[in-house]
Order: C-alpha cells, then sequence, then structure tokens
C-alpha cells in the first residue's frame, strides 16, 4: 500500500494526530524513556552514500555506542538487507517492545476503532426521574479515560471525558438515585503492574485497570497513584452527578453489572485506535502500552491479562515473519526480547497492512516531536526518520524508517546492550540513522 509520505516527510510535527498543542505542551510523566538531546549538527554531510560505506561506518558506530550490540538495515523498496551486525541474537527491547504492542492492536483492532466507557442503570426508573435502583460504570478498558484538565497537562488535549457522562445521564431522565454508582472493571484483571514491578504499580505506569482514570494518577496533578483507579472514576462521576443537580449518593463501590444488564442509559468513547496508538509510540507511553495489550487480550487472547496480550502479540510477530519474546507491552520488564532482523521484518511487513500508513505515522519524526524531538536536529535523518527509541537500565535502541531524498524507504533496528553512558548510545545512534537517510 502507498505511505501517507506528506505526514512520514513533511512538517511532521503538524501531522502528529495526537500531539497539537507545542511539544512544551506535554508535560513529561516519570519514564525512563524520556527524550534527551544530543547536539545539533550544523554542517552535516548531506550527500549520498553507497552501501558498503554507510555499513561499515553504521558498524563502527555501533561498536563506539556501547559494549554490545546489534544492527539490520533494510532497503524496504527493494526488500534487500544492506547491513547487519548480530542482527539474529535476541536482546532486551526496553521500549522497542512498544512497535510490537502497537503494530499488533492497531492491526486486530483497525485504526477507527474506539474503547467504550457505559453506564447502565439497574432497577426501576419512574416517571418523575427517579431510578430506584443504581448506576454501573463500566470500564472498557480506555487508557485515555481522564479529566480534561489532566487531558491538557498530561497528554496534549488528547482524552476521553469522563464527566461528558453526566449530560448524558441526565438526558436519560434521571434526576435521583435511590441506591449508588458501582464500578464495573472486571474486563481486565486486577494485577496492577507487570513483571517488572511483581504486578504491583510501577513507578513507571500508574495502576493498571480495567476501568482507568487519569492514567491511574489520584487526581488531575499526577503526584501520587491511585489505591484503586475504578473507585476513583465513580466517584468522580458521582460528585459530578451531584453538582449538576442529580441526587445520589458520593459512596461508590465496585461490582460487576448484573447478567441481567439493566438499561443502557450513556456511554462515551475513546479517541480512534490510530491516535491511542499515535500517543503510545510518540511519547513513549508506558500506561497506554500496558493498557492496550490488556485489550488486546480481552478481545482476541481470552483474557484481559497481560499475559493472554503477550501472547496474541507473539502469533501476531509470527505470522508477519518476525518473532518476539513478550512479557508485556511497554518493554519495561527486561526480558521482552527481540532480534534486531525480527524488528526489521515486522516494521516491513507493517507496511503492507491497511493499516501501515497509521502505524508509521505513529512514530516519532526524528528532530521534531515526542522522545527524539530534540535528538538528530541538524542531520540527514532530522525530518526524514520515524522512529521509536528505547531506555531501560544498560540498554538503548532505536529502530525505525527513513523515507530519503533518493525516494529510498529505509528500515533500520539499533539493539544496545551493556550501555554504559547514555549519551555516547544516543550519538552513536543518530550517526547510524543519518548514515541510513543519506543512502
Amino acid at each position: 500500500m502507498k505511505l501517507r509520505l506528506c505526514c512520514v516527510v513533511l512538517a511532521a510535527a503538524a501531522c502528529a494526530v495526537w500531539a497539537g498543542a507545542a511539544q512544551g505542551a506535554v508535560r513529561a510523566l516519570p519514564n525512563p524513556d524520556r527524550g534527551r538531546a544530543t547536539p545539533l549538527v550544523r554542517a552535516a554531510q548531506t550527500s549520498s552514500i553507497s552501501s558498503g560505506a554507510m555499513c561499515r561506518r553504521a558498524k563502527l558506530r555501533l561498536r563506539r555506542g556501547s559494549g554490545g550490540g546489534g544492527l539490520f538495515i533494510l532497503d524496504a523498496s527493494r526488500n534487500q538487507v544492506l547491513c547487519r551486525s548480530s542482527s539474529r541474537r535476541r536482546r532486551p527491547l526496553a521500549s522497542n517492545m512498544k512497535l510490537f504492542t502497537t503494530s499488533t492492536a492497531l492491526s486486530m483492532f483497525g485504526a477507527d476503532e474506539r474503547i467504550a466507557t457505559r453506564v447502565f442503570a439497574v432497577g426501576d426508573l419512574n416517571g418523575q426521574g427517579v431510578l430506584h435502583g443504581s448506576l454501573y460504570l463500566k470500564g472498557g478498558g480506555d487508557p485515555a479515560l481522564a479529566s480534561p484538565v489532566f487531558s491538557k497537562r498530561f497528554m496534549g488535549g488528547l482524552g476521553t471525558n469522563l464527566y461528558a457522562l453526566t449530560a448524558r445521564i441526565k438526558a436519560a431522565g434521571i434526576e435521583r438515585v435511590t441506591g449508588r454508582i458501582f464500578a464495573d472493571d472486571t474486563i481486565f484483571d486486577r494485577l496492577r503492574g507487570v513483571a517488572d514491578s511483581g504486578y504491583a504499580t510501577s513507578p513507571y505506569i500508574g495502576p493498571l485497570s480495567g476501568l482507568a482514570f487519569n492514567s491511574g494518577f489520584a487526581d488531575s496533578s499526577a503526584h501520587s497513584f491511585a489505591s484503586d483507579p475504578a473507585k476513583v472514576a465513580a466517584t468522580k462521576l458521582a460528585r459530578s452527578l451531584k453538582a449538576h443537580g442529580v441526587a445520589i449518593s458520593t459512596q461508590v463501590a465496585r461490582r460487576k453489572v448484573p447478567e441481567s444488564g439493566g438499561l443502557l442509559i450513556a456511554r462515551i468513547r475513546s479517541p480512534r485506535m490510530s491516535r491511542l496508538v499515535n500517543a503510545t509510540d510518540v511519547y513513549s507511553n508506558n500506561y497506554f502500552a500496558e493498557m492496550l495489550l490488556k485489550n488486546v487480550g480481552a478481545h482476541f487472547g481470552g483474557a484481559g491479562t497481560t499475559a493472554a496480550g503477550a501472547a496474541v502479540a507473539e502469533r501476531f510477530a509470527r505470522r508477519h515473519g518476525s518473532g518476539v519474546h513478550a512479557v508485556d507491552g511497554s518493554g519495561l520488564t527486561r526480558t521482552n526480547r527481540a532480534a534486531p532482523a525480527e524488528i526489521g521484518r515486522l516494521l516491513q511487513s507493517m507496511r503492507g497492512e491497511p493499516v501501515g500508513g497509521d502505524f508509521v505515522d505513529a512514530l516519532a519524526v526524528a528532530g521534531r516531536e515526542g522522545t527524539v524531538a530534540d535528538r538528530m536536529r541538524g542531520t540527514p535523518a532530522a525530518g526524514r526518520c520515524r522512529t521509536k527509541t528505547g531506555t531501560i537500565y544498560g540498554v538503548s535502541n532505536l529502530s525505525g524508517y527513513c523515507f530519503n531524498r533518493s525516494g529510498k524507504v529505509m528500515i533500520f533496528s539499533v539493539l544496545m546492550t551493556g550501555v554504559g553512558s547514555l549519551d555516547r548510545a544516543h550519538r552513536a545512534q543518530d550517526a547510524i540513522a543519518a548514515l541510513v537517510a543519506r543512502y
């Protein structure tokens, strides 16, 4: 399929689906994969380079950047491998794991899928607007469910406004509720984290929940995590209803919607899946990645668990001529592993998917946005390479696509271990990307 090169090559920051506001408008949440600046190159070489020279110099940079590493460079236009070094050895992925998570979610759900959060009325609703019963707030695992303040502050305006349910509940004729609001988070299990944190809440991932709110934080300031995200969401909705004239208790509890289902009276839906994937990859959002993986498990793996989602991601990779050992969705767990060649083959295969353009557009443009906003500036890679970074202790990775002036579409993956200096690793990766962009 034809990729949307206008978004890939031109004015990339403006094309970023969710950033909307200027780069500085999005406050960073805790993340080991946060962007780091590398020196601006003022007199970069821009002339074309042969494949042999590119490979020799790339391998030299790889050795300079880390104690050990693997490299894979592919001319995607001709499906020709141009350079490899230890390319079949699996290494820790760090946030390059998100390439497997987001490609799976985007392909299996489709770019236009939206995740619903619903409200059911259980009981008798009389003609005077009184519900003799309770409301059930049922989560669908939407990672973007938030307050408008949180969405603006930490997600560039992307979000599903929980408070929009208030007007819809009132529009259903409800003025008083004799019971309370119950929070139903049962689409997912209640493990709050992943293997890296012993499945408890991680410093880098808010508590995971099938009914999430503000990325698992207790309030819109993001100072501390909630002990029970589902009850926070239900409490916020109850208080909003009360503030808008609905008589209801603000004491909430957790309970599954009864088998009878009740009456669906209100629903809100997340942004499109393509926008959620963009949010995940551009800013390396660990919380979004883990929520998407559990959604994959819930809908395609038989259970709303990290393990079920990881199994689906592994099968998806195999079907695309690639492979991965997946343990979580974000890459924080060190045992997420794949080889540079496996990443390269996944990226090549995704170009032929119906959602291939959306997947490419979800990666951060070098020198323009996300975790590479301050990297590769002044080099041939700036504005032409869409990339995914990856950082955990001793590991630094960079993979992605380059759309060269020559018309070639290039794919590369650099996975580094034994990293003592992130700055040195980043400079080496940036130089490799610039070489790829010159070919």
